[in-house]
């Protein structure tokens, strides 16, 4: 029984707190001193209740608009925006406060933030990739303004991360030829992710897949077109042996060489009996 009381009095207690708390915000809202509302909003802020210093911050940007504190109250209610996962507003408010307050000492932090606000709206590699190349686009602008931001290390490593998903979007279209059986254009677009992504941690993968499907392209060409198909298929052992020699899938590419081998023979036969 005390302890039922007991449970109950806390319970009281807590919803009393939040009654009051309720009860006091509400007021801060309502009120004209400027000071109180800004002090409440960064208060908020600090304590990552975003919810309510957002309003605060909203009321606050039309109140103190040409004075010394805007700056301050518009950058906080863009991140305000941001902890509360809204990117695409949060950019645009990013953005807009580089434009109205570029000599602020929250310029640099503004146009990372806005930077990093795309992306975090960049999508799984299977996906569009629009977001992803505008956020690359907005790092490289950061890295041009402030290149000697300490932030560079960190512009770096997501342009990298990005760079690789949209190699991968890439090597998932190609690999959707493969799979479909179009081995020729599954050719053209490995070569493209090889052109465009040169570095790519993926590359073993990509060229070995490039090797598979130049011997299927041959194996399922007509007669006269196999020679030539079946030694690129050769040429492209080559390459891809040279570059890794201890492959794991260098025992399949051995027996891809052989077969294209022994069909170019054989093949070559033909036409001279021909």
């Amino acid at each position: 029984m005390f302890k039922s009381r007991r449970h109950t009095g806390i319970i009281f207690l807590f919803l009393t707190i939040v009654a009051f708390s309720c009860s006091q915000y509400t007021k801060v809202l309502k009120s004209d001193d400027v000071n109180l509302k800004a002090s409440m909003a960064f208060y908020y802020y600090n304590n990552e209740d975003y919810t309510k210093a957002a309003l605060l911050f909203e009321q606050l940007s039309t109140i103190v608009r040409g004075t010394q504190r805007a700056d301050s109250v518009f950058f906080y209610q863009a991140m305000t925006s941001f902890h509360q996962y809204d990117y695409y507003v949060a950019a645009t408010q990013f953005n807009g406060f580089v434009q109205i307050y570029g000599n602020s000492i929250f310029a640099e932090d503004a146009a990372f933030m806005e930077a990093y606000s795309y992306y975090m709206t960049s999508p799984r590699p299977e996906l569009d990739q629009t977001e992803t190349n505008k956020a690359i686009e907005a790092v490289q602008l950061f890295m041009i303004r402030y290149p000697d931001s300490p932030k560079i290390p960190e512009c770096q490593r997501i342009i990298l991360e990005l760079r690789e998903k949209l190699m991968e979007k890439s090597f998932l279209a190609a690999e959707l030829y493969y799979n479909l059986g179009n081995y020729k254009a599954s050719i053209t677009a490995l070569n493209n992710c090889l052109a465009e992504f040169p570095d790519t941690k993926y590359r073993e993968d990509i060229l070995f897949m490039l090797l598979k499907s130049r011997y299927l392209y041959a194996f399922n060409s007509v007669p006269e077109r196999r020679p030539e198909r079946y030694q690129e298929t050769i040429d492209e052992y080559y390459s891809f042996i040279a570059e890794f020699p201890e492959s794991k899938d260098r025992k399949e590419a051995e027996n891809i060489y052989k077969n294209a081998s022994n069909n170019v023979d054989e093949t070559d036969e033909m036409l001279i009996l021909k």
